[in-house]
């Protein structure tokens, strides 16, 4: 049976929502791959996403290898035509999928990225994160001529002979701006559509934090003129 969508979902000790995440997921109408990369939990994580049995392709990092690494060591398993990345919380809204995927489906569009943006800052976000978020945005423009709202969101969708293509070498947070710099430098237009987000805090599991800035500002600079 042919795949239209595979669903990559990092995971790093997220017992509270991930089963609700991959339940969500697997309602998909479509014809859905849920790829799950147990990044080195040590909560429930890996006894919860065992007991999905065949639902979902699982695979399982011994110790925490990193956002970007759980997404490369995934690439392989890739049966869909369309791949996109979820996060193991519910900060992003997995119903507002279909409508991410639908233009690659059609095949109008090979890149299409969910916008947080789309219509002004998100509400709860912390202020330092606003910030990065549009300097990232602004910093593309300015190295690629590339006008985008939102370049650090997790609703990243591809078409995945063009997500092989990348050759991605990225281990952390830096995956978000290595996948934009080398999907403009393949030639693709980004396209935008809004979604719906719910910020949550450090509090509450958020990992990525404003200080992780530096190396998504390099990221994209190295790969402007970097060969791959």
């Amino acid at each position: 049976m042919s795949v239209d969508l595979s669903v990559l979902v990092p995971a790093l000790n997220e017992e509270d929502t991930i089963a609700e995440v991959v339940n969500l997921l697997l309602k998909l109408p479509l014809k859905v791959q849920v790829i799950v990369i147990n990044d080195g939990s040590t909560d429930r994580t890996g006894e919860i996403l065992a007991g999905f049995g065949d639902q979902i392709t699982l695979l399982t990092n011994p110790k925490p290898q990193g956002k970007g690494a759980a997404i490369v060591s995934a690439i392989p398993s890739i049966t869909g035509e369309v791949t996109i990345i979820q996060d193991a919380d519910l900060e992003y809204f997995p119903d507002e999928i279909p409508k991410l995927v639908e233009p690659i489906l059609k095949g109008e569009a090979n890149v299409v990225y969910g916008s947080r943006f789309f219509h002004g800052l998100p509400k709860g976000m912390a202020l330092p994160n606003k910030i990065v978020n549009k300097l990232l945005a602004w910093s593309v423009g300015l190295l690629f001529f590339r006008k985008i709202s939102d370049e650090a969101t997790c609703y990243k969708a591809f078409r995945s002979s063009l997500l092989r293509r990348m050759n991605l070498e990225c281990k952390r947070f830096e995956f978000c701006p290595e996948a934009t710099a080398k999907a403009i430098r393949l030639g693709e237009r980004i396209v935008e559509i809004p979604i719906r987000y719910v910020p949550r805090s450090k509090a509450a599991g958020k990992k990525i934090r404003w200080t992780d800035a530096p190396e998504a500002f390099w990221t994209l600079l190295k790969h402007r003129f970097k060969r791959f």
